[in-house]
């Protein structure tokens, strides 16, 4: 409420203190505009604080002091002046945040102050004064414009708006008074200072929410104004010129009624340019909003959280609308397949395929009618009557082909115009631009989406490793705790034994040692069965072949194994392959059935290493069913960059395969690992 309440406020006690001053309170016209100034910048003051900007209020309460000061005392004018200048560097927060501004300021204050002590202070230094300081704050305003963020631009604007309008007014005044002799020269000063309320006014409408947002309309039609005045002025210079002498008698009545006349025409010419366009545009029988507005509203709605859907709806009822009284309606697809997706009035689902020679004929035009569509996109214009008048705007990216924007007219409609097609052809390419940047929001969603499933998949798989590696290690305790310790503790114990009684009973402590004999060989192949289980030495030593073909013994049907590599691949490739493939076999082993075979074959080809392990057994529906066997054959191939695949369904056997990128760098070990066996040798 505060907000809406500061106008009314300034302009009830600017109209009071007028209407006192006007009844006769003794004051002189230099005092009537210093009140009316301090009234002024006193609801300036009062709108920045409303609007949690203390610092500006202070410096217009600033300003307001200084105002005062100078009615009191005419002879401290400059230093008000300046006091102006101050609070315009010190927009929009009333703080000078620059060393340059801060120079500025401080220079104009001290040379203010010694003109108001040593020289003596005139009419027309004063308005000296006003015009250097005015010149040096719209300067600063308007540099300052373009870089500011938007809430403290639109203060700028709003105060740059109306340090135009004063100054178009004031040289107004100055013209009119060198031309025409009025205002006179006694009342020259007080009119200008009257027109330098503008300022605080502007001030004050920038520190409302409501209001703040016209300010660059504001700023826009200022400079028009602004600019038309001074042209009215400039022309009726030239006439005065021509007349060769100041204009006297009905003559000076006469120009001056004709510059008040032009003047006010000027004032009205935007709204009333405005109105007549309305007028106009309702005579062609397009009423409500023009071409432009609905172009700049979907440019609004774009940068805005609008669902794209619902910004397609409401940019085809804004063709409806503007451009096509008939019907409007927007298509959208890729790859040459166009769907409708809105229209208004609202048509049944429809689609149309582009070959490629068509969607890049289609992409690259600008704007078709009737004639074009006949060659080029004919189902447009199915369902409608015969003369019916059609624009069609390709929505394009990069000449790709996004969508199409289609406008009706009926047959004795009003011809489509330039104009029109501009801002169609406008509306497409900004339609190109958010299609393909929502292809580009979508894309990147499923990218996020599936890295997110990735992610997901990576921790479990980590602790799968983990939880894995965990209980090999507990299988390593146990394997040696049962089996190559109780070995060792065996040995042990014969070998005290032997030396108790090698010297009593010769021949059996040489049948305790022939047994430990046995027992240290056992003891060593569980040791190298441990080892096998660990990294095979005949896979380090010898390559995948003849690591896999070792294992036959421990397969009890028919094994094939088939190895083509060209050279040795890193240990981790090699061991992730080799258990990938036991795993598999061992599988086979158990589920396949009694009358299987087992075939297992790698070979290396296009910077891959592919194995497959098939078996032509019972099967198994592979579909979500795979166990803890094949998830750790994924997790390990997955740790290095590889896939697995299981192919498998009942009756018609398993075939596990996986893949592995290899790099391309040979390591060091035999040249090429070949071995081609049969299991059951």
């Amino acid at each position: 409420m505060t907000h809406t309440l500061v106008p009314p406020i300034g302009t009830l006690a600017l109209g009071t203190v007028a209407a006192a001053v006007a009844a006769g309170t003794g004051l002189d016209a230099y005092a009537v505009a210093s009140v009316v100034l301090g009234v002024a910048w006193a609801g300036a003051a009062a709108a920045a604080l409303f609007a949690d900007r203390p610092l500006l209020a202070r410096t217009a309460g600033l300003v307001l002091a200084a105002q005062i000061a100078a009615t009191v005392w005419p002879r401290v004018a400059p230093v008000a002046v300046v006091a102006w200048l101050v609070c315009a560097l010190s927009l929009p927060e009333g703080l000078i945040g620059s060393w340059p501004r801060r120079i500025t300021a401080t220079a104009g204050l001290a040379v203010a102050a010694a003109w108001a002590i040593w020289l003596p202070v005139t009419t027309g230094g004063v308005i000296a004064w006003i015009a250097a300081a005015g010149t040096a704050a719209l300067i600063g305003v308007l540099v300052r414009c373009p870089r500011a963020p938007a809430t403290h631009r639109r203060v700028l604007q709003w105060v740059g708006a109306a340090a135009v309008v004063t100054a178009a007014a004031d040289a107004v005044l100055i013209a009119l008074n060198l031309l025409l002799g009025m205002p006179g020269d006694g009342t020259l000063l007080p009119w200008l200072l009257a027109a330098m309320v503008v300022l605080p006014a502007g001030l004050m409408l920038a520190q409302i929410p409501a209001v703040s947002r016209l300010a660059e309309r504001a700023l826009v039609e200022a400079v028009v104004v602004a600019g038309l005045g001074l042209l009215v002025v400039a022309v009726y210079l030239v006439v005065v010129i021509g007349l060769g002498h100041e204009p006297v008698g009905a003559e000076h009545d006469v120009l001056l009624a004709s510059v008040m006349a032009a003047l006010i025409a000027v004032v009205l010419a935007l709204p009333l340019r405005f109105r007549l366009v309305s007028v106009g545009q309702s005579m062609l029988g397009r009423r409500g909003r023009t071409p432009e507005e609905a172009l700049a509203s979907f440019g609004a709605r774009m940068s805005r959280a609008v669902p794209f859907d619902e910004l397609l709806l409401q940019l085809v009822e804004s063709l409806r609308a503007t451009l096509g009284p008939q019907g409007a309606e927007v298509w959208v697809g890729t790859a040459g397949l166009l769907h409708l997706t809105s229209s208004v009035p609202e048509r049944p689902e429809a689609q149309i395929t582009l070959n490629d020679s068509e969607r890049l004929v289609v992409g690259r035009t600008r704007i078709g009618g009737n004639a074009w569509l006949t060659v080029w996109l004919p189902a447009l214009l199915d369902g409608y009557p015969a003369g019916s008048l059609i624009r069609v705007a390709p929505a394009a990216h990069l000449g790709e082909l996004l969508g199409l924007l289609v406008v009706r007219r009926p047959p004795e409609g009003v011809e489509f115009t330039d104009e029109d097609d501009r801002v169609l052809i406008e509306l497409a390419r900004q339609v190109g631009l958010a299609l393909h940047n929502m292809r580009l929001d979508n894309a990147l969603q499923a990218s996020l989406e599936e890295l997110r499933q990735r992610n997901e998949e990576l921790q479990a798989s980590r602790l799968r490793i983990v939880t894995a590696a965990d209980a090999s290690r507990r299988a390593i305790e146990r394997d040696l705790h049962d089996g190559a310790q109780q070995h060792l503790v065996a040995l042990s114990v014969k070998l005290g034994l032997v030396r108790e009684i090698i010297k009593d009973d010769p021949g059996m402590a040489a049948e305790l040692l022939e047994e430990l004999r046995t027992d240290v060989q056992n003891a060593n192949a569980a040791f190298r069965e441990l080892a096998h289980g660990i990294y095979p030495p005949l896979l380090r030593n010898h390559g995948l072949g003849e690591a896999l073909r070792s294992v036959t013994r421990r397969v009890a049907l028919p094994y094939q194994v088939n190895v083509e590599l060209p050279r040795r691949y890193p240990e981790q490739v090699e061991a992730a392959v080799y258990f990938c493939c036991l795993e598999a076999v061992q599988n086979a082993g158990k589920y396949a059935g009694a009358g299987a075979t087992i075939e297992v074959s790698i070979q290396a080809e296009k910077g891959r290493l592919s194995f497959a392990v098939i078996d032509d057994g019972v099967g198994f529906d592979a579909h979500g069913n795979e166990g803890h066997g094949f998830v750790n054959m994924a997790d390990r191939l997955g740790a290095i960059g590889g896939v697995l695949r299981v192919e498998s369904a009942p009756g018609a056997g398993t075939a596990v395969r996986g893949d592995i990128p290899i790099p391309d760098t040979p390591v060091s070990g035999p040249a090429v690992s070949r071995a081609v066996g049969d299991g059951g040798e």
